[in-house]
């Protein structure tokens, strides 16, 4: 079975759907690669105007595969792959919109986070829970810092708490939160409405928002690259990601 599904909406419309249920759509390597293909794909079909981004299942998106996390060797593999994940979206010419529901957790978050638009059905658990792997959120912290006031960064990335779609909207990271059944009717009106704007004049509305800001999300993603690879090299994140295997608590004093 695919792990990412593609679907032509309209000509100026894809969805792009994350197909790993049995695992919350958990980002394996695989998950990942297929993942940046399709964003990147779609982005280069000039008449291509809308991507949105939503997860099959119970949930939108539960972050980085664990049990795939657990071997060292791959850590490197799995953490460029999602800089480069959160990159392709962020700097796709299309528009693109996050449909979540159920959960959206650690670098599930993050796509969201990367994306034009969000929308969250009313239920949607949505947090950062890095720390309690022993990890850090770096990454998402790039779109974080762009989007969020400063205390609101900081009750997200050092509690770790999950909130609800509804606190969620108060903060400033998604733009709508409805039923569930009506997120992607919802994505689509959002959609309706940029297509009733020029082409050229879009993308180029998309450039000038990430321009004025005085670093780009690539610099920063290198940036953050590089704390994140520090703590999944660390022995926090072996015991984190072990005790969350292990579905036990962790023990910081190792």
């Amino acid at each position: 079975m695919p792990v990412v599904l593609v679907e032509k909406k309209t000509p100026q419309i894809t969805v792009i759907t994350l197909n790993r249920p049995e695992r919350r759509n958990a980002l394996s390597i695989q998950l990942l690669t297929e993942l940046i293909a399709s964003i990147k794909l779609a982005s280069d079909e000039t008449r291509e105007r809308i991507l949105i981004l939503r997860g099959a299942g119970a949930a939108f998106c539960t972050g980085l595969d664990l049990k795939e996390a657990q071997d060292q060797t791959k850590a490197h593999a799995t953490a460029d792959l999602v800089a480069h994940l959160l990159g392709a979206i962020s700097e796709a010419r299309p528009v693109t919109i996050a449909a979540v529901h159920g959960a959206a957790v650690a670098g599930g978050a993050g796509i969201m986070s990367a994306c034009d638009y969000v929308v969250a059905a009313e239920r949607t658990k949505i947090g950062y829970p890095e720390t309690r792997r022993g990890l850090v959120a770096g990454l998402v912290m790039t779109f974080l810092r762009r989007q969020l006031r400063e205390r609101d960064i900081r009750e997200l990335l050092l509690g770790a708490e999950l909130i609800d779609a509804k606190r969620a909207l108060e903060m400033g990271l998604v733009n709508r939160v409805v039923p569930a059944d009506e997120v992607m009717n919802e994505a689509l009106k959002f959609a309706d409405s940029v297509l009733q704007g020029a082409p050229n004049a879009v993308a180029q509305t998309k450039r000038l928002i990430e321009e004025l800001w005085s670093t780009s999300v690539r610099d920063d993603l290198e940036r953050a690259l590089k704390h994140h690879m520090q703590a999944r090299a660390s022995a926090e994140a072996r015991e984190g990601i072990g005790a969350f295997n292990e579905k036990r608590k962790p023990n910081w004093a190792v």
